[in-house]
């Protein structure tokens, strides 16, 4: 038996009270815009005409009822797991054996960015897919990300403790005896530690990111460029691409990592603030083409948003990457590879590194690269179509690879 026969929890819809939102569009409606001259193009970052356009969307059309409703066609529960309040969603698999799946989401995710993948999963033959890829689909809310609310007494929650709360979920709170994991940024590496320490208690992983469970340590961790210079005799390609993906990422580390709880008092007090530093992030790591809207409705990113707000979560969001540091990664075994659990991962050629151009390349660049030897991979993928949030950009591509990983390994 993998699972347990009757689910142990009560559902607990969510519903956020009537005087959260009351104030969420009192406190849009006092919003101070900055001067923003000469932004159009995004190139200081979110303009300001933009950002009103959202602000004044939110205040006055934005419907969180009707999100809530879109939410609530799914099983919610809440839960204590080692003191820690959590939340998740659960759907459960319609076929012959379907396991148990945790999918972990990331920064800046909701557990809302899995809704695209979570019903062929649960149930792959209402799409045309094949009834013994079924999966049981549990989707938690990362502590202090979102509901049931803030995270208090866990002021050192990070990635490898995540784990061990999931780890405890699945296998105490819910009775699996045996269960699947997966995940994309912050979910990715929670993932990977679950196929790290408790690799005999899973059928296998599957990730959207192949980044070492050491990624955070060291004392220039949120350097992204790693100290990789800038020299003369680099073609100019790879030049031009480690500059491009510095602009991406680095402004986020850095703070994050340095100073996350000076940027929080801004962020938890304005919804506006709050819009615009997840926007940046939205619009700068999806594959979008210059329009954000063609990835994310203004309806789907205050969706997400609101998540963040009605909770006053972004500030025990963004401690996870200080406490990545601050709490370092040590190996629960030295055993070889790291992450014993088999392995799949998904890669998508907007994240490219430097000097690799095609999917093809991607995949072979890993296979051969320092971060392929921390993983028991059997399935490595790489897509022309997505950016970092695989499973929301390109929902088909992270299902059928998904399915393929897990495919022999089910009891």
């Amino acid at each position: 038996m993998t699972a347990p026969d009757v689910f142990p929890l009560a559902p607990t819809p969510i519903q956020v009270p009537d005087q959260v939102l009351d104030d969420l569009r009192a406190r849009l409606a006092l919003t101070r815009p900055p001067l923003d001259e000469g932004n159009e193009d995004w190139s200081y970052g979110v303009p300001d005409g933009y950002l009103r356009e959202l602000v004044a969307y939110w205040r006055d059309a934005y419907d969180w009822r009707k999100a809530e409703a879109a939410i609530n066609a799914y099983e919610h529960y809440q839960v204590s797991v080692a003191g820690v309040p959590v939340h998740f969603l659960r759907k459960p698999g319609r076929g012959p054996r379907p396991i148990p799946l945790i999918l972990t989401h990331g920064w800046p995710w909701t557990f809302w960015h899995w809704s695209k993948v979570i019903d062929p999963l649960a149930d792959p033959a209402a799409s045309g897919g094949d009834p013994a890829d079924a999966f049981d689909v549990i989707v938690p809310s990362l502590p202090g990300f979102g509901f049931p609310g803030p995270l208090t007494g866990f002021p050192d929650v990070n990635f490898w403790k995540v784990a061990d709360l999931w780890h405890t979920l699945m296998t105490e709170t819910l009775g699996y005896e045996k269960y699947a994991a997966g995940g994309c940024d912050i979910g990715a590496i929670i993932s990977s530690q679950l196929g790290h320490k408790y690799a005999d208690e899973l059928y296998g992983i599957h990730i959207g990111s192949g980044l070492p469970l050491d990624f955070f340590t060291g004392d220039r961790a949120w350097d992204f460029a790693r100290n990789r210079p800038l020299t003369d005799d680099q073609p100019a390609d790879v030049r031009a691409r480690i500059i491009e993906l510095d602009h991406r990422w680095a402004s986020h580390l850095a703070v994050h990592m340095l100073d996350g709880a000076t940027l929080a008092h801004g962020l938890s007090d304005s919804p506006a603030g709050l819009l615009a530093w997840l926007l940046e992030r939205w619009n700068a790591w999806s594959d979008n083409g210059g329009d954000v809207e063609s990835v994310f409705t203004k309806d789907d990113l205050l969706t997400h948003a609101t998540i963040y707000w009605v909770n006053n979560s972004v500030a025990t969001s963004m401690r996870y990457y200080a406490n990545a540091n601050r709490y370092p990664w040590t190996p629960a075994h030295d055993r070889t590879p790291v992450v014993r659990a088999p392995a799949g991962l998904s890669f998508v050629t907007y994240e490219n590194p430097p000097g690799i151009h095609t999917a093809d390349e991607r995949v072979r660049a890993f296979e051969a690269g320092p971060q392929s030897g921390w993983f028991n991979h059997v399935n490595v993928t790489a897509h022309d179509h997505g950016g970092h949030f695989i499973p929301w950009e390109n929902p088909d591509a992270w299902v059928s690879d998904l399915r393929r990983t897990f495919r022999g390994r089910r009891p």
